[in-house]
């Protein structure tokens, strides 16, 4: 294994001998003729660019001159040196990554691939002997992701957080190679995303959050700049309306969803349970059918979450009602749907197929495994976000300044050593992967927001990325502290945690 930091650990690495490449004036990204792999040169050019201080031409035609770094789509993974019966969902990541004191060379079999060799070369990066030049030991990678889903929910509706906030959060995601952002968009203290159908939810809701502190949405065009700029990055936004339960900024704004016609009053507090949609009422399903409807068509992933979690004032039959009605609008709508663990509940009782394309997300170990099981063995599919492991506005200690701990203290090891495989006993591709998640009930501030993610949020990614035998606390350890530099760089506080020598 290299002594190069890298992170997450990849699947081969092999030093080789010479004299770095170095990254100098004069030096060329080939793209070919690929659209994707333009597209990823433009970006890979900004930023290594950026870095050295240099302008990288990106060229079509490799002449055959040293000084070249060349992105390369390839027909299949033999070509990568890698097994032709890899996952089809993990080789879209796969890459190979070859650097020789003459040339760099990142090949793949789409831009996502392209794009996770090009997170792994910058992390290569040393500066060289010269004055703004960087180096980069001659080295062979060989990679692709232990699960297809590696991803990160944050709450922007308990406390909100702007675009610019999001695009950092996006930028620090793809440096970790996550590729999957899941925003609660809305919640009981507010609602965080302007449609066209239901303008009074941001009018009214969008104001609101935690302790009357200031609120804020996304209008449209707002939103769609996140989604394309996560794409750029191969990262899926999955937007959550979270229903029936969760829904007081809703009532709040529309009060014909209540059974007085009244709207509710604003809610501040953190409190979960309490609201809740009425399946009696002709408004309730209008409000699906357009809301759903509006948050399908503006995004163009392939998900939309409907929450489904903590509805502690409703029978069970009024919920699977509705949350029957809240995944036909998703399905109608084209859209895979994606849900909180209690929905495993309304799965049971059908044969195998019941539950074919639903994702569902576990997140409390206290109860539910049983229906989760029994869901994915009706084809649902189960991403894993265990709150004592990856809840990351857990507390690290009893001193951690912001954060909750009703799920305990979360430090950076409990976040790194657990096996996936080992939280409910689930079949051959039924597991899709791993999700942490930040929820912002005393989250305030930006750097609030990055001291709680980093360095769990590494932590989980690596989790998500590396096989148990490729990775171990003690390395992991060893190699966080040479990211800080990089986290410093974008203005992003972390957690000096005593665990890790720093």
């Amino acid at each position: 294994m290299s002594d190069v930091p890298f992170m997450p650990v990849p699947v081969h690495v092999e030093d080789r001998e010479g004299a770095p490449f170095r990254l100098a004036p004069g030096v060329r990204i080939v793209a070919g003729p690929d659209a994707t792999a333009v597209s990823t040169a433009v970006l890979v050019g900004s930023r290594i660019g950026r870095m050295a201080g240099l302008q990288l031409a990106v060229v079509q035609e490799d002449d055959g001159r040293p000084g070249v770094l060349v992105l390369k789509i390839v027909d299949g993974l033999e070509a990568l040196g890698l097994d032709a019966d890899l996952d089809p969902a993990l080789a879209q990541e796969a890459y190979r990554l070859d650097v020789t004191t003459d040339r760099i060379t990142v090949s793949a079999l789409h831009g996502a691939g392209l794009l996770r060799g090009v997170v792994t070369l910058q992390q290569l990066a040393s500066p060289g002997a010269e004055n703004g030049t960087y180096d980069f030991a001659p080295v062979l990678v060989v990679d692709h992701p232990r699960y297809a889903w590696r991803g990160l929910a944050i709450d922007v509706a308990r406390h909100f957080f702007g675009v610019e906030t999001i695009k950092a959060l996006l930028t620090l995601m793809a440096s970790l190679k996550l590729n999957v952002l899941h925003l609660h968009l809305t919640d009981d203290q507010g609602w965080r995303l302007e449609l066209p159908s239901r303008p009074a939810l941001t009018e009214v809701s969008g104001v609101t959050a935690v302790d009357g502190d200031p609120g804020g949405w996304f209008t449209a065009q707002e939103y769609a700049e996140i989604v394309n700029f996560a794409a750029t990055r191969h990262i899926v936004v999955i937007p959550e309306i979270d229903v029936p339960g969760h829904v007081n900024a809703a009532l709040h704004a529309y009060g014909e969803l209540t059974p007085s016609g009244e709207p509710t009053r604003a809610y501040t507090g953190i409190d979960v349970g309490f609201s809740r949609l009425d399946a009696s009422l002709p408004a309730t399903g209008e409000f699906l059918n357009d809301v759903l409807g509006d948050v399908a068509a503006m995004t163009p992933g392939p998900f939309v979450h409907i929450g489904g979690d903590e509805v502690l004032t409703m029978e069970s039959t009024e919920y699977a009602e509705l949350v029957h009605r809240a995944m036909d609008e998703v399905t109608a709508a084209g859209k895979t749907v994606v849900a909180w663990q209690e929905v495993a509940r309304v799965l049971a009782g059908g044969g195998r197929g019941a539950a074919d394309g639903v994702v569902l997300q576990y997140w409390d170990e206290r109860e539910g495994a049983e229906e989760m099981v029994r869901a994915a063995r009706q084809g649902a599919r189960v991403v894993l976000s265990p709150a004592s492991k990856v809840y990351l506005d857990m507390r690290y200690d009893e001193d951690t300044p912001v954060g909750l701990h009703w799920a305990g203290y979360v430090e950076v090891r409990d976040s790194y050593e657990w096996e996936p495989e080992h939280v409910l006993p689930l079949g051959p591709g039924e597991l899709l992967g791993v999700e942490a998640a930040i929820w912002s009930e005393t989250i305030r501030t930006q750097d609030d927001l990055f001291y709680l993610l980093l360095p769990r949020l590494a932590a989980v990614a690596e989790v998500a990325w590396s096989a148990p035998g490729r990775r171990s606390w003690e390395d992991f350890a060893r190699r966080v502290p040479a990211h800080t530099d990089r986290w410093r760089e974008a203005g992003l506080s972390w957690y000096p945690s005593p665990q890790i020598d720093w």
